[in-house]
């Protein structure tokens, strides 16, 4: 069973985060500095309750199974400069960025509420490296929120579609730059 057919399941609805939610949020599990155990963040992906949503034990088991197995692929591909967005992120003409990069964007911007701290503390305000986290953050906002984006950016006369494009681009290695410099920072603590 994929993860989707998993968060399809009638007896499931509203009770997980939807698919690109999750990968947001495993990715920017998989690119904090220090690893975080998956019992310290799993329950985050139903909503922070302490009992998990599912009918079945075998139900938990194939579904911790598939973040995992995330993880494991999310992990080294940031470390090697290889991460690429999930399959469905894309631009969008019509909305700038399709529904799925929105929700990517968002389970990643909360996963690194979770990671804040290891951040902030690796990277504190007024360095080069707190800039880095600071441009990523404000990316992955602006691709999370175009309107408000493009309405902050017109009152600031800059016309700003093309911006998506690139920050959209950039992501996979600012990402992959970001989880490098992180993981760098935390091993000389």
């Amino acid at each position: 069973m994929t993860l989707q057919q998993l968060l399809s399941l009638p007896e499931l609805e509203d009770k997980l985060i939807n698919e690109a939610k999750t990968y947001g949020f495993v990715t920017a599990m998989a690119a904090a500095p220090n690893v975080l155990p998956p019992e310290e963040w799993l329950p985050f992906l139903w909503g922070g309750e302490e009992v998990a949503p599912f009918s079945d034990g075998e139900q938990l088991e194939t579904y911790i199974e598939h973040i995992i197995t995330l993880w494991n692929q999310y992990r080294p591909a940031l470390l090697e400069n290889n991460w690429q967005w999930p399959e469905g992120c894309t631009l969008d003409e019509e909305d700038i960025v399709t529904a799925q990069t929105r929700d990517f964007c968002e389970g990643l911007l909360q996963g690194w509420q979770l990671a804040r701290d290891d951040w902030e503390t690796i990277m504190p305000d007024g360095t080069e490296d707190s800039a880095l986290l600071g441009g990523v953050i404000l990316s992955l906002s602006m691709l999370y929120d175009p309107e408000t984006s493009i309405a902050t950016l017109a009152e600031q006369g800059i016309q700003g579609l093309e911006q998506f494009e690139e920050i959209f681009n950039a992501m996979p290695t600012m990402l992959c730059g970001l989880t490098m410099r992180g993981v760098t920072l935390a091993a000389q603590e």
